[in-house]
Parts: structure tokens; sequence; C-alpha cells
């Protein structure tokens, strides 16, 4: 059989192209690291002359005399509260005597330095360092101009709470603390970057979280050797399980709501300062198609909207391939009744149907692209008035015909359906795949795509939990929150995916 051949050279070209990924890591594996060369030497003995050498070049600094004092005071003007710099460093060596310096250092905003370099680490982080004959004193004064509480703008809210998360961590932590108001949140702290040096806190609650899941996400962060990273989706590649994979293992959130409900669901958490969003783990493929309005409307209403954004991922991923497939090597799939109009699209388009579809599903992403990138008023302009003109201009000129036109716009609609961000992204990218493989070989080539989909997607984890979980392992009893979103009194248990040592969630009856 002529399939059989196609899917003996697939399977094959898989096979080596699998085997020559592991030659490589091997090979990767096997070459020595280079010697670091120019690392940062430990400053000094703890004086200012060494201090001050170590921040050479740093005109930012500010340093400040108090003569009377014999006093020096070193700190960044823009990392500190210039209200708490004046209430407790300032304001009280200004009205005392030399005598009275010693009796001052024993109140508790002063603590002394025992090295040069946790001084000069201090000073990075936002402390002034008081520099005096009894010795070298830190003064923690951090607080810089951050952020106000806003509205998300990648994840917008119809009803329900409207806060998002912000770049300051400790505004995120106290957020979170707002709404959990329990001694069994748990933070732990990390400190990431060789230059950066940024702080990065593990949340769960005590006795809901499965300790395996914390320990695992801790041990990752703690092992990550990086100069530097900017944001919690960095963050995230470097602590998956499966860094090479195109789909999105952790979920991300800007929505306090959703990453206290994740919590109370025994999720573990990843916050980083700096960084807008929260990583939550282990999480499932099924999670990136629900939404925080589903739990705030009616259940009805819920499970409707869930159904139909799996609806619009069937669509997004299948649509345009299938017109490939259809056009090119099955026509008895068409309905007779279409396939004269059909016909009559397609006589003056010069293109084969799959180069017609990449073209119009690249030009689709240029303009959502462009969309992104400029202002929203102007963006929205482009969007709308580019693709109106594009695609008449097209059909009319024969590049193209109606009918793809009409797959293009609806897979592009449902794309939008899906409230990850993340996970859209993802699936465009595969759209390109399966018109490829459905260009070459039909119906066949477009199975086989689903096929490596779904292999691909049943062997990846999140935090060593099961990605497709409830699914693949069947866990019937977590259906009822992820293929449709059940009412209250029936969501009595916490996900089996989190393995929470108290799976109960409520006691709720009908």
């Amino acid at each position: 059989m002529p399939h059989q051949e196609e899917f003996s050279v697939l399977f094959n070209l898989f096979k080596f192209l699998k085997k020559k990924g592991k030659q490589q890591q091997e090979k990767l594996k096997q070459v020595e690291p280079e010697p670091h060369v120019n690392e940062p030497q430990a400053p000094g003995p703890l004086s200012l002359e060494n201090v001050m050498e170590e921040f050479n070049g740093c005109s930012d600094l500010t340093r400040r005399s108090l003569p009377i004092l014999k006093a020096e005071i070193v700190y960044f003007g823009h990392l500190v509260d210039k209200h708490v710099f004046e209430r407790d460093c300032l304001r009280p060596l200004e009205n005392i005597r030399q005598d009275e310096l010693g009796t001052l250092l024993r109140q508790s905003q002063f603590n002394e330095a025992k090295d040069a370099k946790s001084v000069v680490n201090g000073i990075c982080k936002g402390d002034a360092a008081l520099f005096v004959p009894q010795g070298v004193y830190m003064v923690h004064a951090y607080g810089p101009e951050t952020r106000s509480v806003e509205q998300s703008q990648t994840e917008s809210a119809i009803i329900g709470p409207h806060d998002a998360f912000n770049e300051s961590l400790d505004t995120n932590l106290s957020i979170i603390r707002r709404r959990i108001k329990s001694n069994r949140l748990k933070v732990k702290q990390f400190e990431v970057g060789e230059i950066l040096k940024t702080k990065v806190c593990v949340l769960y609650i005590d006795e809901l979280a499965n300790m395996d899941f914390v320990n695992r996400m801790s041990e990752r962060i703690q092992n990550i050797e990086y100069s530097g990273l900017y944001d919690n989706n960095m963050l995230l590649q470097t602590i998956e399980d499966f860094p090479s994979t195109i789909f999105p293992l952790y979920l991300t959130s800007e929505r306090p709501d959703v990453a206290v409900s994740k919590l109370n669901e025994g999720r573990v958490l990843a916050i980083m300062d700096q960084s807008p969003t929260v990583v939550i783990g282990p999480t499932s493929i099924f999670e990136f198609f629900t939404s925080p309005d589903d739990y705030y409307g009616r259940w009805a209403v819920g499970t409707f909207l869930r159904l139909l954004r799996y609806v619009a991922f069937l669509l997004t991923l299948s649509l345009t391939s299938m017109y490939v497939a259809v056009t090119t090597y099955h026509y008895e799939m068409i309905p007779q009744s279409l396939i004269a109009s059909l016909t009559e699209s397609r006589s003056r388009v010069p293109f084969p149907p799959i180069l017609e579809a990449l073209l119009m599903e690249t030009t689709i992403e240029l303009l959502r692209e462009a969309g992104a990138r400029l202002p929203a008023k102007i963006g929205q302009t482009i969007g709308i008035v580019g693709g109106i003109v594009i695609g008449t201009a097209a059909v009319e000129a024969g590049f193209t015909s109606n009918i793809l036109i009409i797959a293009v716009a609806m897979s592009a609609i449902a794309s939008f359906v899906i409230p990850s961000y993340t996970m859209s992204g993802t699936i465009r990218v595969i759209r390109f795949g399966l018109i490829i493989l459905t260009g070459f070989y039909g119906n066949f080539g477009f199975m086989f795509g689903i096929a490596l989909i779904i292999i691909h997607i049943s062997k990846l984890t999140s935090l060593g939990a099961p990605y497709t979980i409830p699914a693949a392992p069947i866990k019937p009893v977590d259906w009822k929150d992820i293929f449709i979103r059940g009412p209250f009194w029936l969501l009595s248990r916490r996900p089996t995916q989190s393995r929470p040592p108290n799976p109960q969630a409520n006691k709720m009856k009908k």
C-alpha cells in the first residue's frame, strides 16, 4: 500500500532524527567546560576605601559625610525610600553627639556588618551603609518607585477581581497574604543570577501542597546557573522537565485570584522580583483552556464556554489543514453542492493549495504581530483594515480563494478564544506543521501529525506529574472540573495531579 510506504519513510526519518539528537547531546556532555576567566574577586578587608573601590565608576552612588560624628553614609539614592532613610538613619544621626553614638547604634534598625562582601551586596539591594569608628552598620531603607496595582492587560476580567500583580515582589506577596490570612501559607526565598541576584520566592500552603513538588521546584531554582534572569517566563524555561518541548509545562498568570485558587488546590507557586507574573506547577494541558471567569458565573454558562474553547482548539488546529487536504487529494469529501463554487473560486489561483494556505497564514501572523507591537488604537486599525484590504485584494487578484479566506479567518478567530497566550502561540506553530504534512500526504499526513502530537504530550511531565492527566492516566473524578465546570457542591476534591495530603476541598452539600 502506498500509505504504508509513506508511513515507513516518515517513521524511519523520525527515528534517524531522534538518534542524531541523542548523539549530539552525548557530544555536548563530553565537551569539558572552559574555565571561567576574569571572575570577580571578593572585596578586601572591611573599610570605606575597599567598598568605594568596588563601586568605582558608579556615578549614581551617593556618599554623605557627617564630620561631627566622623561618619560616612553610602547608598544608592534611587533604591532607598527617602522617608524611611530620613526617619531611621539620617535624622537620628544629625541630632546626637559623638558620645551618644554607641547608644544609638544598639537600636534595631542598625545591623552590624561583618565583612566587605555583605556591605557591597547590601548597598546593591537598597540598604544604606553607615561607616563609623565603632564599625560598619547597615540600615534597611529599600523602597524604589514601583507601578501601582492595576488591571491585567493580558488576562482581562469580565467579572470577578480586577487587580493584578506588578513588578514588586513585596507588593505581590502582600496581595496574596491579604487573600490567604493563614500561617499555613509558607514562603521560601532564593536568589538567582550570578550578576543580577534576583529574588525568587516559592509559595505553598502547608498540609495542602505535596512536599515532593515543593522540594523539586526549590532544588531546580537553587541549581540555576545563569548570569541573570529577567522574568518568570525565563525562569520556568530553566526548571522545566522537558526544556526542548514547544508546549508550556507551567501555567503563568498575572491574576492574584488565579494564584490563590491554585494554592488552595495544592499547587506550588514561584514569584520573581521585577516580574508581574507567577509560575504555577504542576499543571496539565487542560488547564490552559480554563478561565477564572468560568467560576464567577453560573456553572452551566461556564461549562458551555469551556466546551466552546475545546471546539475553538480543534478548529484553529485543523481547519486550514483540512482545506489543503481536501482540495489537494480528497475531492470526494466535498459536498456536491459546494464543488461548483469551490472549483470556480480556485480556477484563477496559480498556486497549489499548500502554498496558498501558507501564504495566507503567514499574512495573518504578520498582521497579528504588527497589531501587537503598535500602540493599541493604531494596532486595532491595522488589524481590521489590513485584514479586509488584503483579503479582498488577494481574492480579486487571484492569489487565493474565497473559501480559504474564510477558513483562515475562522482559524485565527478561534485561536483568540484560548485564554492562555503561551498555549495559543504553541498551537499557531503546530498549525503550520500540519499544513505542510497535509499538503504532501493529505488526510494521512494530518492524522500522522496528530498522532505525533499525542505521543509527544503523553510523555511530558510538569514537576514530575503527568501532563495529560486526567485523560492519561484516566482520572474520571477530575473530569467534572476539566471538560466541564461542575457546580460547586460537586467540586468536593482537589485535583489528582497535585497529589495533596488533604484531597478534600469542601464539604458543601447539594
